[in-house]
């Protein structure tokens, strides 16, 4: 057991006997000081496929000799990983009872738990559902990635377009990449039994509650939270306060896209007058067509940066909609443990003070999963604010140089025709003057 105070190792000591409900690699506060419970063969960690919470380990537990300095940097460092995912080429499937597509999974892994170094499987968007819904089962402690929502409107939108197919794609494929890339979820054998089963349906029987989770389970609902503490108030109202802007954003970001897509066919038909004007004008044909030619680049232009709010921008606002929507939900949950606890522990005073009997066992196995809720949200809430703080340096980066890009092309455009014009009235003036 190592002793920590403040992220401090203060001692080390070997137990012959450990108390059942204590986890592996778990955080844990009793008797004024916090410790890691960590079990040790031969001097040496014994290494588990599924460590109970390796978030709380490494933010609380740090050796010179194991442990970079900066354990920010730690997961984002593509040397220590070792588990590497892609979605990509999408495939329509049409049979007598439905219509549906799937998606090519390729893994490359140097993991002991995997079988083979590589795999690559077909899936469809119901087999990432299933895989979210186990990992938020056997995971509650945890900030689980959002999927791409599953309905559209009929009508509004074709879910066979390739628009919609490709934005879906790189959606599932950002969702995969995270849990991969998470040092809790990427150990989850459900997510082992979906980058290598062949056939899905045969490992849905798959069982992997933990204690926590089925303690949430049991006690949602069941006690009132009297106060949440202040740092998660703060959470709470981010969350709120964001939700806000992102919606304020996306509904703005549509106008502006229904706008220039009315744009854009009110462009196409001002070049093609243009065009068809030159046609019957042989003393303006050249600057005519010069000015459809402006006119078509201008709309290609229009077009690519239409295609880069679609989707780009559109999809990362909906993204951290729903980020937030899974957000709140761990935060309930923590809630719930919390509530359980408290619950637990008036129940446990008030029979003390009446029986003179000691904090029942219930009391302190609900006040370890309330820190382990709380240790675990803390390591996933700052990964997402360091995420969340790079998807949007990337997609204003974007934003800026295709607004760029547009105006640079239409400017040259308009340019060259200015240039055309000056050179054909300066030809026209020499014809004059040689008569």
């Amino acid at each position: 057991v190592f002793l920590s105070e403040n992220s401090t190792l203060l001692s080390c000591t070997s137990v012959k006997e450990v108390q059942e409900d204590f986890l592996p690699g778990s955080y844990y506060e009793t008797a004024g000081h916090s410790f890691i419970y960590i079990v040790l063969t031969n001097g040496k960690p014994i290494e588990t496929s599924s460590p109970a919470s390796a978030s709380s380990l490494l933010n609380r537990l740090q050796l010179d000799d194991d442990l970079e300095a900066d354990t920010l940097d730690l997961y984002a460092s593509t040397e220590t990983r070792d588990l590497f995912v892609t979605v990509d080429d999408p495939k329509k499937h049409v049979s007598t009872m439905e219509t549906y597509i799937t998606y090519r999974v390729s893994t490359k892994t140097s993991r002991i738990e995997f079988d083979l170094p590589e795999y690559n499987l077909r899936r469809r968007y119901q087999d990432f559902d299933w895989l979210r819904m186990k990992l938020e089962d056997s995971q509650p402690t945890h900030l689980i990635p959002p999927l791409p929502e599953k309905f559209v409107m009929k009508g509004v939108v074709d879910r066979f377009s390739e628009e919609f197919v490709e934005t879906r794609m790189k959606a599932l494929d950002k969702f995969l990449k995270r849990v991969a890339d998470h040092p809790v979820l990427s150990f989850n054998p459900h997510l082992n039994a979906f980058l290598t089963a062949k056939d899905l349906n045969k490992r849905q029987g798959l069982a992997l509650l933990t204690k926590v989770g089925e303690s949430v389970k049991q006690a949602a609902g069941g006690y009132k939270l009297r106060a949440r503490p202040p740092e998660y108030c703060v959470m709470g109202e981010y969350l709120d306060t964001f939700n806000q802007k992102l919606g304020t954003m996306d509904r703005i970001a549509q106008r502006i896209l229904k706008e220039q897509t009315e744009y854009l066919v009110e462009l196409r038909e001002y070049g093609s007058v243009y065009a068809g004007w030159a046609g019957s004008e042989d003393a303006l044909t050249r600057p005519l067509e010069g000015v459809a030619g402006c006119v078509s680049t201008c709309c290609g232009a229009m077009e690519d940066l239409s295609e880069g709010m679609s989707q780009e921008l559109l999809p990362v606002l909906r993204e951290y909609v729903l980020y937030i929507e899974s957000m709140k939900n761990v935060l309930k949950k923590r809630d719930q443990s919390q509530a359980e606890y408290e619950g637990r522990l008036e129940a446990a005073v008030i029979r003390k003070q009446e029986e003179k009997t000691p904090v029942p066992v219930e009391v302190e196995k609900c006040q370890d999963r309330v820190e382990c809720f709380n240790a675990d949200l803390k390591a996933d809430w700052e990964r997402w604010q360091s995420n969340k703080r790079q998807d949007f340096r990337q997609l204003l980066t974007s934003m800026a140089d295709k607004n760029i890009n547009y105006f640079e092309k239409c400017q040259s455009a308009w340019e060259s025709l200015v240039s055309q014009l000056q050179d054909d009235q300066a030809e026209n003036t020499n014809e004059t003057n040689c008569d």
